[in-house]
């Protein structure tokens, strides 16, 4: 925009700024975001509902009314000192089988996706087939073999039972991303004298971080709501995850329904908190090798 001052002297002023028009909701985007929001509430209404009984006072779960108004947290308590023992449990087996699982997955997925290895097609048709594997047949198989090694009702047992379900699934998604991973970087650390192992260690872990992020956090959550391997491979009370502990609570407690449900709510709290802290890693790491 050019103005002329009373000199005579032209000025050049900036040209203003384009005015972006708002844009004004159709009907249509009316209707589907009324249609959203019923069906999130839908799907939610279940955990609002745990979380309502879990506050209710004892003895009147059943007849909880539709908002806590008067909420009673010793439906708490009471689940911290019933289940407290089988919640550290269940922590101790998925954080170890997240840690094996990357442990042995890590290297195998690089190894198929960088190295040039015969029948590298079929290797990964193998990996997908065990993870349609019904898991009872897992679980017996592991029993037979857990007796006479002595680790039934234990917690090395549950963590290597559990490692079976998220040691395929990493290799997959961590495949896929080192795929697309630039085999120079790796060529230039070994021209500098690095090995093999110092190169994966030192420059393709720490890369491959939203990829690892993501294989954890989901064999985490495959450890942590295990059921069939904790009640195949434990017989007694001293070992039991959280997960068996609530089934067997709600045998025992058939009139005490709020404390069932703050167990339900504990055991909820740790998978919650994971999805929120790591969303941004789990959504880059899962598409991470969807584009070449």
């Amino acid at each position: 925009m050019t103005t002329t001052a009373s000199t005579g002297a032209s000025v050049r002023t900036a040209p203003d700024a384009p005015v972006t028009p708002r844009r004004r909701r159709t009907p249509r985007g009316i209707v589907h975001t009324g249609i959203g929001i019923v069906l999130v509430a839908i799907m939610l209404f279940p955990v609002y509902w745990m979380v309502n009984a879990s506050l209710a006072p004892q003895g009147n779960s059943l007849n909880t009314g539709w908002l806590p108004l008067h909420p009673d947290t010793s439906g708490y308590a009471r689940a911290f000192a019933d289940q407290g023992k089988n919640l550290l449990t269940s922590l101790v087996v998925a954080v170890g089988a997240a840690i094996l699982s990357l442990v042995i997955a890590a290297p195998c997925a690089y190894a198929l996706a960088q190295f040039r290895i015969r029948g590298t097609a079929v290797l990964v048709f193998l990996v997908l087939i065990s993870q349609m594997i019904p898991g009872i047949v897992i679980a017996n198989a592991l029993y037979t073999a857990y007796t006479p090694l002595g680790l039934i009702n234990t917690v090395p047992g549950l963590i290597l039972a559990d490692a079976t379900q998220g040691i395929p699934f990493s290799i997959l998604i961590m495949r896929a991303y080192l795929e697309t991973f630039p085999a120079s970087i790796v060529e230039a650390a070994r021209v500098d004298g690095c090995g093999h192992l110092r190169a994966f260690v030192s420059i393709v872990l720490p890369v491959s971080r939203n990829s690892l992020i993501t294989a954890g956090i989901f064999s985490f959550l495959f450890a942590w709501s295990d059921f069939l391997m904790a009640l195949t491979l434990t017989t007694g009370e001293s070992i039991r995850p959280v997960t068996l502990g609530l089934y067997t609570y709600i045998g025992t407690n058939d009139t005490d329904w709020s404390s069932v449900m703050a167990t339900a709510v504990l055991s909820s709290v740790p998978a919650v908190v994971l999805m929120i802290a790591a969303q941004k890693y789990i959504a880059a790491g899962a598409t991470g090798g969807a584009v070449k």
